[in-house]
């Protein structure tokens, strides 16, 4: 299933508002684990128009570079724990370099990416004092400008994370430049869903979201959604919809439905 976020933006981050003209960005993220609805063109259809694909890491070069091909839009993608070996690297050159301190602009959001820290390593360590090292080197360079959305495959620590199993829990250095830089999404990975109370958090002004698999955000102008239901920090989480009912993994028959479960307003 596809999951489906969308959000108002600009949060209180000091981006420049977006015109209403402009319409809404949509970015369909995804990490961890391929999902089946993909496959079927008639569901990628359904999902149609999106500005960018957004990988939160832990899939192939190879599924990334289709999913850029079949809907025909830019890619950006951060390195997760799993993204290494001699398979990894032979099929790189099918994609653009990964995202690691840089910014890049979708349809006039930012978007800035973190992969997983310690890259050096021969296997995926889950170093905390790497995270840091890795926030240190690039604050500089993230926070001019300011991005909207942040991409990572661990999230930080507390927001979306699994604090029991050291391996999967978050980073403290992610959660500290998730407090300084107040992005309207903080993307990620790296938890199984089944091992989370939610798939989102709102912590302050962002919104944390749990891309495994495959989730449409789409973020809107201010003012698109009349100002109602904001929070006190001024964000406005509008809807948590299960999108598409698309046709499952075996099925494709006919145009995929849109399921609504309900509106969820951020806390």
């Amino acid at each position: 299933m596809i999951r489906r976020l969308s959000a108002v933006w600009p949060a209180a981050n000091g981006a420049r508002p977006r015109p209403l003209e402009a319409g809404s960005v949509r970015v369909l993220a995804v990490s961890d684990e391929i999902e089946p609805a993909l496959e079927y063109e008639k569901n990628r259809k359904a999902l149609m128009p999106l500005d960018a694909i957004i990988g939160a890491g832990d899939l192939t070069p190879e599924y990334l570079d289709f999913l850029a091909d079949a809907f025909r839009v830019p890619l950006l993608y951060v390195r997760g724990n799993h993204d290494r070996g001699g398979g990894w690297h032979e099929e790189i050159s099918h994609v653009p370099e990964p995202m690691d301190g840089t910014w890049h602009n979708v349809a006039g959001l930012t978007v800035a990416g973190l992969s997983w820290p310690s890259d050096k390593h021969e296997r995926a360590i889950h170093d905390d004092n790497a995270a840091w090292r890795q926030v240190a080197a690039r604050y500089l360079r993230l926070r001019s400008p300011r991005p909207d959305i942040i991409v990572s495959h661990v999230p930080p620590l507390g927001l979306g994370d699994t604090p029991e199993d050291h391996y999967h829990r978050g980073f403290a250095a992610y959660r500290w430049l998730c407090e300084r830089l107040k992005p309207v999404l903080w993307v990620h990975g790296h938890t199984a869903l089944a091992a989370a109370d939610h798939w989102w958090v709102a912590h302050g002004p962002t919104t944390l979201v749990n891309v495994t698999g495959a989730v449409l955000l789409e973020l809107a102008p201010r003012g698109a959604e009349n100002g109602s239901g904001e929070n006190g920090s001024g964000e406005k989480l509008i809807a948590e919809k299960a999108a598409a009912g698309v046709s499952g993994a075996t099925i494709d028959e006919g145009p995929p439905q849109l399921a609504h479960e309900g509106v969820s307003e951020a806390r």
